[in-house]
């Protein structure tokens, strides 16, 4: 009986000590893993939220970028992660693209991670070199339907929302174009400098730079609405070419098994961060609408937003590479 007792009583003093473990979280640094290169849309939105996040725990939030396949590089290393909400993954919506673009991830997206909670969401713009010759949208779209194929657009990455948007793009233009892959944005955003691309549908946050400096010029943004920071800027409907809406969307994500405590956590800290004032002041400014949603809303809108994308993908005939 005294045996029983302390059996029981060493078993409650674990589970005790396993709950102020996870209470205490986080009692040491953090990695976030960006999906996206340094000064990407991803990268931008995840480091501002992070900072704020990092403050109020009282502990670093180690930000590591690794770009590339369209965030499944950075996905595949968050999915091999222990479980215990110390290495997080901060992706966009391509999250649920590459699962329809590569035949064969080393990761499950859905069965290998939690949805933890959205950040932020905008429209992708439109934009050509500063010297191209094409004004507007339908300049664009007459030109390519006149030379199929001539017309380039690059994106950052196979799977990435930037080629998702191209690929809304041309499927509700009508027009074939060629598609140059790039391992994220700055690199595009090099490419046009150099006049190497025709253009690209870019992320409002990491173009804002160039399009005020007048390097680059845009011609419509991918959303339903104009955008409050490109107010004169119409959307592809207004332009001319209706049902091309692609806006990207930006979350965080842990390893499956992560423990829920944790999780609720981290959802609750960072949409915290994402009230305050000087962080959406800083995400409106780069074209984002902050999205605030509990973990469980965001699993459903990960699934939704996973069918809708492989309806897009097996629409435009699309092979798994």
């Amino acid at each position: 009986m005294h045996k029983s007792f302390t059996r029981v009583a060493l078993a409650l003093s674990l589970l005790g000590l396993a709950g102020v473990g996870h209470a205490q979280y986080p009692n040491k640094p953090v990695k976030a893993i960006i999906s996206f290169t340094p000064g990407s849309s991803t990268d931008i939105v995840g480091r501002i939220v992070m900072q704020k996040v990092s403050d109020a725990w009282g502990q670093p939030i180690v930000v590591e970028n690794r770009g590339g396949a369209g965030g499944s590089i950075a996905a595949n290393a968050v999915a091999k992660a222990p479980a215990d909400g110390y290495t997080l993954l901060i992706d966009s919506g391509a999250h649920v693209v590459t699962p329809w673009m590569y035949a064969a991830l080393p990761y499950d997206t859905l069965k290998d991670f939690i949805d933890v909670v959205p950040l932020a969401i905008q429209p992708n713009v439109l934009v050509v070199p500063a010297g191209s010759p094409f004004k507007n949208v339908m300049d664009l779209v007459n030109a390519a339907r006149a030379n199929p194929g001539k017309i380039n657009f690059a994106s950052a990455g196979n799977g990435s929302g930037t080629h998702l948007n191209l690929e809304k793009f041309v499927a509700a233009a009508g027009i074939k174009v060629t598609h140059i892959p790039f391992k994220g944005t700055p690199e595009v955003l090099s490419a046009l400098l150099a006049n190497s691309v025709d253009a690209y549908w870019s992320p409002i946050s990491a173009t804002m730079g160039a399009l005020s400096g007048g390097k680059i010029r845009a011609l419509a943004v991918s959303s339903s609405k104009r955008s409050p920071v490109l107010p004169d800027l119409p959307t592809t409907g207004e332009a001319g070419v209706p049902n091309a809406d692609s806006p990207l969307w930006f979350g965080i994500f842990a390893p499956a098994g992560t423990p829920p405590d944790v999780v609720a956590k981290i959802s609750a800290d960072v949409r915290k961060a994402l009230a305050l004032p000087d962080v959406r002041q800083k995400l409106v400014a780069g074209g984002n609408d902050v999205l605030d949603m509990s973990s469980d809303q965001f699993a459903k809108f990960v699934r939704e937003e996973f069918d809708a994308y492989g309806k897009v993908i097996r629409g435009a005939g699309i092979k798994p590479q």
